[in-house]
């Protein structure tokens, strides 16, 4: 497997740079149910909506949340607007984010929701530095009414993923697939589904090769930019025991 650019830095350069979900207690939520006549849909590619932003601080969750909001107003409206991480950084601390040194997509949604919105990428650009609120309200491009955990049992991500859009997720610090992944599926026996704190927008899955069933990913979507992974994203392998836990801080918010 190729190594991208990341690969040579040290752990704690690497995690200072780049890691940051704070694991707390979550939000209150609803849970995702599977409706009874849903279907699976295969495959299921949406990088084409879920743009890639370079991220500089610690900063995963606030791309993770705005990624899957972005997702939800896309399917709404069907129109792609870049929304602030920015914003999320400088005026979400109240619910218990920390800028640059760390946060969680369910306080950021909560956030959103408690401020009646959130302003465009084009308002308040991303900046890699905590920095003071600059919401302006006329500038809001997004709002969130609710928001849903899917249970990590199952096909629930499965089924979320291709009736909702692009999902909230996270992948353990340890091992962190971004920091050497260049192509191929990604697949690394010893990456746990525990201490995740790097936050990441899953945004479709599929399969290759001659075998299927053995070549199953899901697509996930990283903040650190086109230079890391396949253009910003990696094939990290699916049904493979939760691999990497990315099954299981998965949640999306209602619009």
């Amino acid at each position: 497997m190729a190594m991208n650019a990341f690969g040579d830095l040290t752990n704690e350069k690497f995690r200072h740079m780049m890691h940051g979900l704070k694991i707390q207690k979550d939000k209150d939520g609803k849970v995702f149910k599977i409706p009874f006549f849903a279907e699976i849909i295969v495959p299921v590619d949406r990088r084409q909506t879920a743009g890639v932003s370079p991220g500089q601080c610690a900063s995963g969750w606030a791309f993770s949340a705005a990624g899957a909001l972005e997702g939800q107003m896309f399917q709404k409206t069907g129109k792609l607007v870049s929304l602030s991480e920015q914003n999320l950084l400088d005026c979400s601390r109240s619910q218990g984010n920390e800028g640059c040194r760390g946060g969680l997509m369910d306080y950021a949604f909560q956030h959103v929701r408690n401020n009646g919105g959130l302003d465009s990428e084009e308002s308040d650009p991303y900046r890699a530095q905590d920095g003071s609120c600059e919401y302006t309200p006329e500038y809001s491009a997004a709002n969130i009414t609710g928001l849903v955990n899917i249970p990590q049992q199952g096909a629930s991500l499965l089924v979320a993923g291709a009736a909702v859009g692009p999902v909230s997720a996270a992948v353990p610090a340890s091992l962190d697939p971004f920091r050497v992944y260049k192509e191929g599926i990604y697949y690394d026996p010893n990456c746990s589904s525990e201490d995740l704190d790097h936050g990441t927008l899953v945004v479709g899955y599929g399969s290759q090769g001659e075998e299927p069933e053995n070549q199953k990913y899901w697509i996930v979507k990283n903040s650190g930019g086109r230079d890391r992974g396949t253009q910003g994203y990696v094939l990290l392998a699916k049904d493979r025991d939760n691999h990497c836990g990315i099954a299981t801080m998965a949640r999306f918010p209602v619009v």
